[in-house]
């Protein structure tokens, strides 16, 4: 069983930045495609970034050109840099492995405890 283990969450205030990692347990994590998923306060969770074992990526609207998500295949680790926050940010943000393409929607049915963002005045 794949494990993801998210960080770098925390209180921002509005226009701010955040940088978050997500290390997981699989030998063979460049062979997949990873996602950054959010889920705010009664609302389902949803992909906002997404990159390929390529390297190729792919946003939502609401966040694209404020997050940007990159890869470290020796690592095993997955980042989301965030920034020009709004408070609409705030959620807590999980990885997972994905299809290829963004909709294929996540691998594992596992996921991390995530980590808190909170965009706040």
């Amino acid at each position: 069983q794949v494990r993801f283990e998210e960080s770098g969450g925390g209180l921002v205030q509005p226009g701010g930045s955040l940088r978050l990692s997500c290390v997981a347990s699989t030998s063979i994590f460049s062979l997949y495609a990873m996602g950054w998923y959010r889920q705010a306060p009664g609302k389902q969770r949803e992909l906002v970034a997404h990159i390929t074992k390529g390297g190729t990526t792919n946003y939502a609207d609401s966040v694209k050109g404020r997050f940007t998500i990159s890869r470290d295949n020796a690592k095993k680790t997955v980042y989301l840099q965030m920034n020009s926050l709004e408070p609409e940010d705030t959620a807590v943000y999980y990885c997972n492995a994905n299809g290829p393409i963004p909709t294929m929607g996540p691998l594992f049915n596992a996921w991390g405890q995530g980590t808190q963002v909170t965009v706040s005045s």
